[in-house]
């Protein structure tokens, strides 16, 4: 049996190849795998930074035709704006995909996490502003290229801890939720008009830098909980990435897909 692509003349598909993908936080640890993973597949892609700079500007020159590294705090809407204009000049092709995966001053360390009786929302509004704040902003920013390309698929990163919070991580966690419920109205808004929005949840993977400070029999622990018996990678978290920017994708939309080695059930 021979198994076929979807047909890219289809409303409202594009082929991974043909995206210009922007991957928010791409100059390090999961970003960087996201921004490997679709330049391995013909992608454009828009490496955005905050302070990896090098790390970026590396990927970037081994891919010069495909891949340019932009500095953007993703909290801040006129460098978003600013970052997508430059892109769009540079690829001569507006952003039609965005993977929202920056994580700002934070670190999965939980005996340096906030407590109860500790946690301040200064801790939580610093979470909401890189994650709620950050994708609003890129979203916003990229809206007029997707419609006037007919096509958008907007990637959130998210996280199994919301419902399986083996680590209590307060202020990350809750914004990670709030992402999600961001995740599944902006789907309903923008269905009609050809753009998905969709939400991986990964759990602990094994290594990006924010987990690099995780105990190693913290990981053993999640490992033996799953039915693989291990813990994810960020090559197995790209995976589910290029799942949703690929035509296979065309009718799925408001999804939360955990991707963890079956340690949460959705």
């Amino acid at each position: 049996m021979i198994f076929l692509l979807p047909t890219t003349s289809s409303p409202n598909v594009l082929s991974i190849r043909d995206q210009v993908v922007l991957v928010t936080g791409g100059g390090r640890g999961l970003g960087a795998r996201l921004v490997q993973s679709f330049l391995n597949e013909g992608s454009r892609v828009v490496i955005n930074y905050l302070e990896s700079a090098d790390a970026a500007r590396k990927t970037a020159a081994a891919f010069p035709q495909r891949a340019v590294a932009i500095r953007a705090d993703v909290r801040d809407a006129q460098q978003v704006s600013a970052m997508v204009k430059e892109a769009g000049a540079h690829f001569g092709s507006p952003i039609t995909t965005i993977i929202n995966n920056a994580l700002t001053d934070f670190s999965f360390n939980g005996d340096a996490r906030p407590h109860a009786d500790t946690l301040s929302w200064e801790d939580l509004d610093q979470q909401f502003a890189g994650t709620v704040r950050g994708a609003l902003n890129t979203v916003q920013a990229v809206l007029p290229g997707m419609r006037a390309a007919d096509f958008g698929r907007v990637i959130n990163v998210g996280t199994n801890l919301f419902q399986h919070p083996v680590v209590p991580y307060h202020d990350y966690t809750a914004a990670k939720a709030a992402l999600l419920s961001l995740t599944r109205t902006l789907s309903h808004d923008l269905g009609p008009e050809g753009i998905t929005v969709n939400m991986i949840s990964g759990g602990l993977l094994r290594t990006t830098d924010a987990s690099s400070a995780t105990p190693e029999e913290v990981f053993n622990v999640i490992a033996a909980g799953t039915p693989l018996r291990r813990v994810t990678t960020p090559e197995e978290f790209a995976d589910a990435a290029l799942f949703f920017a690929s035509p296979w994708s065309r009718s799925v939309t408001g999804q939360n897909l955990i991707v963890d080695g079956g340690l949460v059930k959705g």
